[in-house]
């Protein structure tokens, strides 16, 4: 078996009496999936912000691809994390201002990406989710804004997708939609898929499931 594209080893992070992840393990495959569950508080979202390199663990390491960026200074992590990393978020985060395409080759144009290529990527990616080029953001249901979000996180082809409550703010039929396209998503264009979630029907999409129980400070 090839080695896991995402490696989380033996990760702890807290704040001052609060301990917040706790020697957490985790292996992800290309083309695999896993959903990250657990009550509120046990470092979900800490730990989504702990593979994207925001947040940097005080134990362990993580590694994308090979690379620890536990050990990469800001500059070198912003460039790795913008070739290596797709985020998808609860609320979307599209500029509303900026049409569809705009959204998506944004961050392929900051990546570097010549406009022409970053262009061409947005429409294929678009278009493969079935959503507008040129209709107003604003004007875009929620299902769809979440394929646009997604469009933007696989633009500079990641190796890890990443995706916090992707689904918390759709009914119940555009949740279906939604888990149903990302979950899709590793086997189609090769990547590993994390999501984090209090939803346990979106889980069950999930290859495996990591279920993280409230850290317990030392004494």
């Amino acid at each position: 078996m090839n080695d896991p594209v995402l490696s989380v080893r033996d990760v702890s992070h807290g704040f001052p009496g609060r301990p917040v992840l706790a020697h957490v393990n985790l292996e992800v495959y290309a083309g695999s999936s896993v959903a990250v569950t657990g009550p509120s508080g046990t470092g979900k979202t800490t730990l989504l912000s702990c593979v994207l390199g925001l947040v940097r663990p005080d134990e362990g390491s993580i590694l994308v691809g090979g690379t620890d960026i536990t050990r990469l200074g800001r500059g070198r992590l912003a460039a790795f994390r913008a070739r290596n990393l797709g985020m998808v978020f609860q609320f979307g985060e599209l500029l509303p201002e900026l049409s569809p395409l705009e959204n998506v080759t944004l961050p392929a144009l900051l990546a570097g990406t010549g406009r022409r290529e970053a262009r061409s990527r947005g429409l294929e990616l678009l278009d493969h989710l079935g959503v507008p080029h040129h209709t107003a953001t604003g004007a875009l249901s929620g299902g769809e804004r979440q394929r646009v979000a997604v469009a933007r996180a696989l633009v500079n082809r990641p190796t890890v997708l990443l995706a916090d409550e992707p689904t918390g703010s759709l009914d119940t039929a555009s949740r279906d939609i939604v888990a149903d396209l990302l979950f899709s998503l590793p086997g189609r264009w090769d990547c590993a898929l994390v999501v984090v979630t209090h939803d346990q029907q979106v889980a069950r999409w999930a290859d495996d499931v990591l279920d993280l129980a409230p850290a317990v400070e030392a004494v």
